[in-house]
């Protein structure tokens, strides 16, 4: 199970219904079957007919059924509302320094941020910080800032201190950032709930639902093929991402265009650019996805492969079903495969939450 806030802090938090905490846990009723966000409205159960869970899909494979009132796989696509703050806060400037008091006068409890940003992001409040500052820093320099320019405009008190930090980040001194790659993170909000989405300088290279229990293997995983650190922050690659979800989820794109890099096994490529040629609004079984790749009979290999599959929606494995046409497995949640679906076959249609 992935990590959750301590027993005590969850109970209190869902005995007050405090929205904070929707998208941390999600609670299951044991005398009715149910589960629900913290903030739900309905009579509260006694502790101890009360198991806590970390994701909706934890919940879902427990046995439990969602909740009709506070609706906990309705997702609005994006964080919840203090965070949401807290992001927009952090981008409006990036240099500042953010302790523990900061936040408290926030309202927000430090402990939760870092639970937080660990959860989403792979890493805590305070690291989500410096490699945005980082990042920053990073994109001034290429640009022709001087160092002094970016040591005292980033929240860097020393040239030594800003030297240490980034080549604990970059791998190399920041005389030589134009040689310097980094994978580069953000978090986009869909119908569907949040992704988070990393590029190279010009290729996407993960595009993954933040509450998929497999997202820590596949940051990992990207770290081991791009050997490169991965730092918050935004470039044209990821503004090109978040459009063109929009515009897919709005019904006018059926063919993503932004460019990716998604390195594997040589089954594992062919498997993904098998995926990629599937049109819009068709489907293709293990099966026969198995034969199109060269190896008839290989189901479960293929299976194995979409499950492993770092780039979300634009390389299409939810469009990969049973022979039964069922719809079979998909990392972000049989729920979110069957809304795409019907996405595709103008069965449903989506409205943002807010502009992204």
């Amino acid at each position: 199970m992935s990590s959750l806030p301590p027993k005590e802090e969850m109970s209190r938090a869902y005995q007050k219904s405090d929205p904070s905490y929707d998208g941390i846990f999600y609670l299951g009723v044991r005398t009715t079957g149910v589960f629900c966000r913290p903030s739900c409205g309905a009579r509260k159960p006694l502790p101890t007919n009360v198991e806590f869970f970390a994701t909706p899909r934890e919940a879902l494979f427990a046995g439990y059924r969602p909740c009709k009132r506070c609706r906990p796989l309705s997702a609005v696509g994006e964080p919840p509302e203090w965070a949401g703050k807290l992001l927009s806060t952090i981008e409006e400037d990036p240099s500042r320094r953010y302790s523990d008091a900061i936040l408290r006068s926030m309202d927000i409890d430090p402990a939760k941020a870092r639970r937080f940003f660990k959860k989403n992001y792979g890493m805590t409040f305070q690291a989500y910080c410096r490699g945005r500052r980082l990042s920053t820093a990073f994109d001034r320099i290429r640009k022709g800032d001087t160092l002094d320019e970016v040591t005292l405009g980033h929240g860097f008190e020393s040239h030594s201190g800003f030297r240490d930090a980034f080549v604990r980040t970059f791998g190399t001194p920041p005389g030589h950032a134009d040689s310097a790659e980094c994978v580069t993170v953000t978090w986009i909000e869909s119908p569907l709930g949040p992704l988070i989405a990393g590029s190279t300088a010009d290729r996407l290279i993960l595009l993954e639902f933040t509450d998929r229990r497999m997202l820590e293997a596949q940051i990992q995983t990207i770290r081991r093929h791009f050997k490169s650190p991965i730092v918050p922050g935004e470039n044209g690659i990821l503004r090109q991402v978040r459009k063109e979800l929009r515009e897919y989820f709005s019904g006018q794109l059926k063919k993503f265009t932004i460019p990716l890099a998604c390195p594997g096994s040589q089954f594992q490529e062919r498997v993904w650019g098998e995926l990629q040629r599937i049109p819009y609004g068709r489907t293709v079984s293990y099966e026969e996805l198995a034969s199109r790749v060269g190896v008839p009979g290989a189901q479960r290999a293929v299976g194995h492969s979409n499950g492993l599959n770092r780039i979300a929606i634009v390389i299409p494995c939810h469009r990969v079903v049973n022979k039964s046409g069922e719809l079979g497995g998909y990392g972000g949640g049989l729920w979110r495969k069957k809304a795409l679906l019907e996405l595709e076959r103008g069965q449903r249609s989506f409205v943002f939450a807010r502009s992204a």
